[in-house]
């Protein structure tokens, strides 16, 4: 005899509440904003030093367009002192020295006033987005209950670093929730790479070293905190392109669909 029962309705998880996914992909656009904008501040002056003082002879990393013997020019890129030929990606764009290519910055023309503004418009959207984010987060306790570390969990981060090298252990552990190594990525980018960001931005306003100098000494010196921008702002792109990534891999549908609806299907529960 057939059947007459209906089909048992796929599980689904509410992983994501409203403030979270939509303070997420807020996130995803001051984020691509003020990178843009960044790379146009970056290319009216193309290298970084430690300290107070922009010594060409002592940047860490340099960008320049320099001409060889037989009249063609190259595009040079200098990382702790060493040159490497970066032409048509770096330091050199066709004919045009710039130290990263229009397409990445924001305009793509050289205009450094507007490139100014964009940044500070969307580093104070950045400011109130974050804010946002953590006061929603501790509020609801969302961060202590998903995102804090325990001391169990701390003791099986190796086993997690292990797993990740298997893809049906990534994929099932993606239905779990957050896993260790998750947690602590996400920590440190709240806690650490997000307001370092912030105040190392802050500490290259002349208006406030002005009236807060500690700012300036904490980093050591303006170019040492234009330095560190510089640095965490690549560490996020880094941070982004591994989180995209890991999306690919545990099911980029799946995990898109929790992010834009809020509601998460286990693998076996339905597609």
């Amino acid at each position: 005899m057939e059947d007459q029962r209906p089909p048992t309705s796929p599980i689904r998880v509410y992983r994501h509440t409203l403030p979270i996914r939509a303070t997420h992909w807020l996130n995803v656009l001051i984020l691509l904003a003020m990178l843009g904008s960044g790379l146009q501040i970056f290319n009216a002056h193309p290298a970084l030093y430690w300290g107070e003082r922009s010594d060409p002879q002592q940047a860490w990393l340099a960008m320049r367009a320099v001409p060889i013997a037989t009249g063609e020019v190259r595009g040079i890129t200098r990382l702790f002192g060493r040159d490497f030929d970066t032409t048509g990606v770096l330091a050199l764009s066709g004919q045009t020295p710039r130290g990263f290519p229009a397409w990445t910055t924001i305009p793509s023309e050289r205009w450094l006033a507007m490139g100014r503004r964009w940044h500070l418009f969307f580093a104070w959207l950045f400011v109130l987005n974050g804010l946002a984010y953590v006061s929603y987060g501790l509020a609801t306790r969302h961060v202590q209950r998903h995102l804090w570390l325990r001391g169990e969990e701390a003791r099986q981060l190796p086993s997690t670093v292990t797993r990740h090298l298997s893809l049906h252990a990534l994929r099932s552990d993606a239905d779990a929730g957050y896993n260790p190594l998750q947690k602590i990525s996400y920590l440190l980018v709240l806690f650490v790479f997000a307001p370092l960001m912030v105040l190392s931005g802050l500490a290259m306003s002349p208006w406030l070293d002005a009236a807060f100098p500690a700012l300036v000494t904490l980093f050591d010196g303006r170019q040492s905190a234009r330095s560190i921008h510089f640095i965490v702002a690549f560490g996020l792109v880094a941070f982004t392109l591994v989180h995209v990534f890991m999306v690919i891999l545990v099911g980029p549908l799946r995990e898109l669909r929790a992010m834009i609806t809020g509601w998460y299907r286990p693998r076996g529960t339905g597609s």
